[in-house]
C-alpha cells in the first residue's frame, strides 16, 4: 500500500520505492539485451531488419484501410500504391533479410555522414558560445562512424546495427538504472 492518507495519492515514499523497483528490473533486462546484441551483433541487425520489415507490412495495411476510408479518387490510388510499395518493401525485406540488412546498414551510413555534415554546420554557427566544442567533436566521431560503416560496407553489415542498436540498449539500461536509484534515494530519505 502506497500510503495511509489519502490526501497523498501517488505520492508517498512507497510508491516511488515500488517505481524504482521496476526501473531498476527494466534497467536489468536493458543491459541484458544490449550486451546480447553486442556479442551477437548479426542476429541483432537481423532481427532489427524482421522488426522493419514487420512495420512496413503493417504500415501497408494501414495504408489500404485508410485508402478505403473515404475521399477523392486520386487520394485513394495513391494511397493504394503507397500500400503496395510498404507491402512489396516488407516482403522484401522478410524474405531477403540478409540483402534487407545491407540495404539498412547501407542507409544507417548515410543518415550518420549527413547528420556529421549538419552537425558541422551547427558548430560553425555557434563556435564562439561555450560549450560549441562538443558539436565539433560530436560531428567528429559521427563522421568517422559513418565513414568507417560506408567504407566497410557490405561487410559492415555484419556488425553495425546490431552494435549500434546493442549500444542503445545498454546506454537506456543505464540511464534508466540510474534513474531508478536516484528513485530508491529520494523514497528514503523521504520516509
Amino acid at each position: 500500500m502506497a500510503s495511509a492518507n489519502p490526501s497523498e495519492g501517488l505520492r508517498g515514499p512507497g510508491i516511488i520505492k515500488k517505481a524504482s523497483g521496476w526501473f531498476i528490473a527494466m534497467s536489468v533486462i536493458f543491459i541484458l539485451l544490449g550486451m546480447a546484441a553486442i556479442v551477437e551483433p548479426g542476429v541483432a541487425g537481423l532481427a532489427v531488419t524482421f522488426l522493419v520489415g514487420w512495420l512496413l507490412i503493417f504500415g501497408g495495411i494501414v495504408h489500404i484501410v485508410s485508402a478505403f476510408s473515404g475521399g477523392e479518387t486520386g487520394r485513394v490510388i495513391w494511397r493504394v500504391i503507397l500500400a503496395i510499395v510498404y507491402l512489396v518493401g516488407g516482403y522484401y525485406f522478410l524474405k531477403h533479410p540478409l540483402l534487407a540488412l545491407g540495404t539498412l546498414t547501407l542507409f544507417l551510413a548515410g543518415i550518420l555522414l549527413a547528420d556529421a555534415i549538419l552537425e558541422f554546420i551547427a558548430y560553425f554557427r555557434t563556435r564562439k558560445t561555450g560549450g560549441s566544442g562538443w558539436l565539433l567533436f560530436n560531428a567528429i566521431v559521427t563522421l568517422l562512424l559513418g565513414a568507417l560503416i560506408w567504407r566497410h560496407w557490405p561487410s559492415s553489415s555484419v556488425w553495425a546495427i546490431g552494435t549500434l542498436v546493442g549500444i542503445k540498449l545498454m546506454m537506456t539500461g543505464i540511464t534508466r538504472l540510474m534513474l531508478g536509484m536516484a528513485l530508491r534515494k529520494l523514497a528514503s530519505g523521504a520516509a
